[in-house]
């Protein structure tokens, strides 16, 4: 089987300009060129089964079809050498402590704002700033446990960042699961293949909810709570809830008493220490937020407040992955770690500025314009590939709410060889890292490879016609063998 079809003017993470084979990439292209078709297609037919039987599946509302789907998957891995991850991780790693930092301080002093760095206007208009927690100490002051962040290259294959996933990001157990895919694909291939692991994830993770315990316990009761089974990232509530081996709640199997939360159980009730939370700040305590949630556990955020229960990620960090918020964040390395960033932002025009809304306004059919909390794919339009009824529409709602809005240079992505039936063809690709924050900083090496599956499309999300691939960082700079 022969990678071959024309790269264009994208760059491609696999071939160079002239064609040729990346460095990184070529043992792992002797090896395929060496197999045969149809062994290759009984491969990926057995992971398309296996997915099918663990019931590895994503959640699209409002489908008229089907609701629930199994997870696409391509079996040619995304591979990292060890140099260009290394560089990565300084950069994730500078972003995650920018960002709590800038969580701690909104919330207390507000430096940030009173220097004029960031506007208070943009700050007390998010929608997910939560002024009810203002001087609130968060377990270790670490606001963000679990962040995922978008990275996407543009053609000349530099990183850039698209944004910060703060609040609950989604997609790890489809980046566990599609190492195990592979594993069971091509059972030679790791032994020898120098690539570094992603199966300490959950462990690591773990460890971050130990450390934020309010109270001393060697092995604190940790629950993963979840919206349920209609949720589109359930699949992965109870699969992490499974790797931990801790339990998986609703917001009707907890109960709060005397300022404590605790799980029913079979034997009586069980107090909880940690609450990782998969449900938004809206639904989590009727007493505080929405009244008509059922999600939620009554008096959840009066225990939270109490010091008695820790919650991953801590109510409010929503501020830090507002898109208008995103602008901000070089700025942010720049005022508290006196740092250049070393990821830069994509190029971003703020509708609420009114130089920039001028630009967005005159210029929409070539930019990409996005709602400032919407995810998933939603909310935005491109504007090189949009009618122009479409564009006319948004211009309509830009100018309705400015606020609500950012612009950005479009980007073409990079591509990456991916099967379809008997050949292969460039896809766009960007790639979603995990980055933990406890005791230290751990980021797993490698994360979430997504690929836009619809010919031409830009747009990699799973609910508009995205899969995955799994993402091999090498021990070395030197090829890879199967």
């Amino acid at each position: 089987m022969k990678i071959t079809y024309d790269c264009k003017d994208f760059f491609d993470e696999m071939f160079d300009a002239s064609g040729n084979i990346r460095s990184h990439y070529r043992n792992l292209a002797r090896q395929l060129e060496s197999m045969d078709e149809t062994v290759f297609l009984r491969k990926r037919e057995a992971v398309d089964l296996a997915f099918l039987q663990k019931g590895i599946t994503f959640t699209v509302y409002g489908d008229q079809q089907t609701t629930e789907r199994i997870f696409p998957f391509d079996l040619i891995p995304r591979i990292i050498p060890n140099s260009e991850w290394q560089q990565l991780s300084l950069g994730l790693e500078q972003r995650m402590r920018a960002l709590n930092l800038f969580l701690h301080d909104v919330y207390h002093e507000q430096h940030i704002i009173k220097d004029g760095v960031i506007p208070r206007a943009i700050v007390e208009s998010a929608p997910y700033f939560r002024p009810a927690f203002m001087g609130f100490d968060v377990p270790k002051n670490i606001y963000i446990h679990i962040c995922g962040t978008d990275l996407i290259r543009d053609d000349q294959g530099n990183y850039l960042v698209l944004e910060d996933n703060a609040r609950s990001p989604s997609g790890v157990s489809y980046m566990l699961e599609n190492r195990r895919a592979m594993k069971r694909a091509f059972p030679r291939i790791f032994p020898k293949s120098g690539v570094r692991s992603v199966s300490n994830y959950a462990a690591n993770l773990l460890q971050v909810f130990k450390y934020i315990c309010p109270h001393k316990k060697p092995n604190p009761s940790v629950v993963v709570l979840t919206p349920g089974v209609y949720n589109s990232a359930y699949f992965e509530h109870c699969f992490l809830a499974r790797q931990m081996g801790v339990g998986i709640v609703e917001g009707r199997d907890l109960v709060v008493e005397n300022d404590c939360v605790f799980m029913k159980t079979i034997e009586g009730l069980q107090q909880v220490d940690v609450i990782y939370r998969r449900i938004d700040d809206d639904f989590i305590d009727p007493e505080v937020f929405r009244k008509d949630s059922l999600l939620g556990v009554a008096g959840l955020v009066r225990a939270y407040r109490k010091g008695n229960v820790a919650l991953a990620n801590s109510i409010g960090t929503g501020v830090a992955d507002d898109k208008v918020v995103y602008y901000y964040v070089p700025h942010m390395i720049k005022y508290y770690l006196d740092q250049d960033p070393i990821l830069p932002n994509v190029e971003t025009w703020l509708a609420s500025n009114d130089q920039d809304l001028a630009y967005i306004l005159q210029n929409m059919e070539k930019l990409v314009v996005k709602a400032a909390n919407e995810a998933g794919g939603y909310g935005m339009l491109i504007g090189p590939a949009a009618s122009q009824q479409e564009v006319e529409a948004f211009r309509a709602k830009v100018k309705a709410e400015p606020r609500n809005y950012i612009a950005q240079t479009p980007i073409s992505l990079s591509r990456h060889p991916t099967c379809f039936g008997d050949h292969f063809d460039g896809c766009h690709v960007d790639l979603r890292p995990y980055i933990l924050c406890g005791e230290d900083i751990k980021i797993t090496p490698g994360g979430l490879t997504r690929v836009a599956l619809r010919k031409g499309s830009l747009v990699v999300n799973s609910s508009q016609g995205g899969g995955s691939k799994d993402t091999w960082v090498l021990q070395k700079d030197a090829c890879v063998s199967l």
